[in-house]
């Protein structure tokens, strides 16, 4: 591996955990990691392993990710005697992705994460079970009943640990694996830590078969070393890696549609708005921001403006097409009261929270650190955006009903 006199891994004051700091400064375009391939942890790593003979000689062909989580659960359950101990026993031994949280704790998550949380979770559950018969074909390499090394928490640990810690790197098909390998682990590498505004170029170098990371913009001496994960929200880094980044700008609140039907429940032409909205793919991500509405929530409430009588227009409307400064206005107002259901819900999350943080534990109070950064950041930005809302009308405390037909 190059460039370890460039970085140095170390517990940093702030609040990230281990992360890897600068020795020297990062000028832009340079390398500021390099992994050789021998370095990372692939499905080619686990075929020619003590456990690869089980994975070929079974029936059917396996996911590469259960072929990742099965291996890092049998080399953890080795110890000291695996070759890959060193980088298992600086693993987390949990994690904070919702896949870990209780339900009580999920129910505090807002509405569409919640959603996707209690999925991830049914998902590894299934997949636990799904991959029984497999697991209990690996007895011969096991010195424990095999029921007590490859339990639930057991693969829900390997998972969050590909999950949250992989890099993408494109393998060629395998004759023992099914679907699409673009998985690798990558030790030390996966130290540095996620900040949304840092751009690197990261990718594997056929020529020198290295994983390598290039800085765009440069980092200084003595500071964190640090990549990007991606442009995403804080709902979708929380769902996939268990932490919420401070001062994200491409955070947004969603707008989940039981709202926004429950507030309109009054227009009897609702469902039929709603199938078109569906037709037209577009009820999801429907978003504010700090700035205001996002453009499908807007456009999506110039449409629910309409009347059905003029169906004909919807698709304009969708295009478009201005609705009139009487529609406008109640799509504005519309916005505003979704904005108001929603940092109402924030704040009941958020008073609960402060009541279970005073009665948990470490590991309960680690997850619900997260969530309440979550709630914290989201009143933010509804506070953010009613406050442009209201600067967008004419009468700011007048409610307005629902257009008439022109």
């Amino acid at each position: 591996m190059r460039l370890l006199e460039t970085l140095s891994s170390r517990v940093l004051p702030h609040d990230t955990g281990r992360g890897l700091q600068t020795l020297r400064t990062i000028k832009p375009g340079q390398l500021v990691i390099s992994l050789p391939e021998s370095c990372l942890l692939t499905t080619s790593t686990v075929l020619i392993s003590d456990l690869g003979p089980f994975i070929k000689r079974w029936k059917q062909r396996l996911s590469p990710l259960v072929a990742l989580c099965a291996f890092l659960v049998c080399e953890r359950h080795r110890g000291e005697a695996s070759h890959w101990f060193p980088y298992i026993s600086v693993l987390p031994p949990s994690y904070t992705c919702p896949v870990y949280f209780t339900d009580d704790i999920v129910r505090l998550l807002p509405a569409c994460v919640r959603s996707r949380a209690f999925e991830q979770r049914e998902a590894v559950r299934e997949l636990h079970s799904s991959s029984r018969d497999f697991f209990r074909s690996l007895q011969p390499m096991l010195s424990l009943p095999v029921e007590e090394v490859f339990t639930y928490e057991a693969l829900r640990w390997a998972w969050c640990s590909v999950n949250t810690r992989s890099v993408f790197m494109s393998h060629p098909s395998s004759d023992f694996l099914s679907g699409q390998d673009v998985y690798a682990l990558a030790p030390f590498l996966d130290l540095l830590n996620h900040q949304p505004d840092v751009q690197v170029k990261a990718s594997f170098n056929d020529v020198t078969r290295c994983y390598d990371i290039r800085s765009v913009s440069g980092t200084t001496r003595y500071q964190q070393a640090f990549i990007s994960y991606g442009s995403h929200d804080n709902q979708r880094l929380l769902l996939e890696y268990g932490f919420v980044a401070p001062n994200n700008p491409h955070s947004v609140v969603y707008v989940d549609t039981d709202l926004l039907c429950d507030v309109l429940r009054g227009d009897r032409s609702l469902i039929q708005k709603m199938k078109f909205l569906q037709e037209n793919k577009l009820v999801q991500n429907l978003t504010v921001s700090s700035d205001g509405l996002g453009w499908r929530l807007m456009t999506a409430l110039r449409l629910l403006s309409m009347p059905q009588t003029l169906y004909h227009q919807w698709k304009a409307v969708l295009l478009g097409q201005a609705v009139g400064e009487e529609r406008e206005e109640w799509s504005v107002r519309t916005a505003e009261t979704l904005c108001q259901r929603l940092l109402q819900d924030t704040h009941t999350a958020l008073d609960k929270i402060s009541v279970l943080l005073q009665q948990c534990d470490q590991s309960v109070r680690e997850q619900l650190d997260v969530v309440q950064s979550l709630r914290q950041e989201e009143r933010c930005i509804l506070g953010c955006c009613l406050e442009a809302l209201r600067g967008m009308m004419t009468q700011p405390d007048q409610p307005l009903p629902m257009p008439t037909c022109c």
